[in-house]
């Protein structure tokens, strides 16, 4: 992998984050061709294949909550209810872990309200919402929806698969306990780029399209998908663990970045460097080095 961003400190280059950025029909940096786990990058891929599957939505804005990684406000928990009771059920068939809220802010106002963690405020809760939902709408089994040889896992096995235009190169469990699914960095961008550039109405384009209106349920008020796709208009934007991050601009481009070390920082300077080399001017969102409580350097782009 290569060197793509580095940290500098008081005018110091104390460290540097190695990674691998794919452009769609364009040089990338570093294996953009060697399988990797897009961790909760790939959500909005798996929401096709919920589609595909025969999942009806209450309405467009439930598709950005199920392809999220949300914080965990108020308004989040509220919508993964109302998907639930839906499809006549409630919080309780969640089968992912117990968690706090993913937000800072978030987090320390419920602990201080006295919360304790609940798989609802699992910040994959809004993608295990529709996962029932998608068992309920054909009548599957509701307590094995996990089980990778289960009818939903299998059938978002093919749509990831065919969305990446390549076969799954390995399959994994997801910090959820979800199946997460291997393809290289060059196949999720071109995913993401088939997402927004899809026939309005069709299940990719009605993904892409639910995610940019309501970007704030896709990751939270404060996150920088959140800010990115207020700002710029027809992008989408999708984080995942471990540095992972993915974008399109429709009719230009789409975009992975995988920071090798997992570092999160690493990835929104990447991420912005890709955006420019696209002629696309992005909000300044570049990751900041604090000492004393002010700040004495930064993370940067240095592909």
């Amino acid at each position: 992998m290569s060197i793509v961003a580095e940290v500098v400190r008081s005018g110091f280059v104390e460290s540097v984050h190695h990674g691998v950025v794919a452009l769609t029909d364009r040089p990338g940096v570093g294996e953009v061709d060697s399988p990797f786990f897009p961790r909760s990058s790939s959500k909005p891929l798996q929401t096709v294949g919920m589609l595909r599957s025969g999942l009806v939505p209450r309405e467009a804005a439930d598709l950005a909550l199920i392809s999220a990684s949300h914080d965990g406000e108020p308004f989040h928990l509220e919508r993964v209810t109302a998907i639930l009771a839906a499809a006549g059920l409630g919080p309780e068939a969640l089968r992912c872990p117990a968690d706090l809220p993913f937000g800072d802010a978030t987090r320390n106002a419920y602990l201080r309200s006295g919360g304790e963690a609940a798989p609802i405020l699992m910040n994959c809760s809004g993608k295990h919402a529709g996962m029932l939902a998608t068992c309920v709408a054909n009548g599957w089994d509701l307590e094995t929806y996990l089980d990778p040889k289960h009818p939903l896992q299998l059938a978002l096995t093919d749509a990831v698969s065919e969305l990446a235009g390549e076969p799954i190169a390995a399959a994994g469990v997801d910090g959820c306990g979800a199946p997460v699914l291997a393809v290289s960095p060059a196949a999720l961008a071109r995913a993401f780029l088939r997402l927004v550039d899809a026939e309005p109405g069709r299940p990719e384009r009605q993904v892409a399209d639910a995610m940019r209106a309501h970007p704030e349920l896709v990751a939270g008020t404060e996150s920088a998908d959140t800010i990115l796709m207020r700002a710029v208009p027809g992008l989408l934007v999708k984080r995942g663990a471990d540095g992972v991050v993915a974008a399109a601009v429709p009719g230009t481009a789409g975009i992975a970045v995988k920071i090798s070390d997992g570092a999160a920082r690493a990835r929104v300077p990447v991420l912005l460097a890709a955006l420019r080399r696209l002629g696309v001017t992005p909000p300044v969102l570049d990751e900041v080095v604090l000492g004393g409580g002010r700040v004495v350097g930064e993370v940067r782009s240095v592909w």
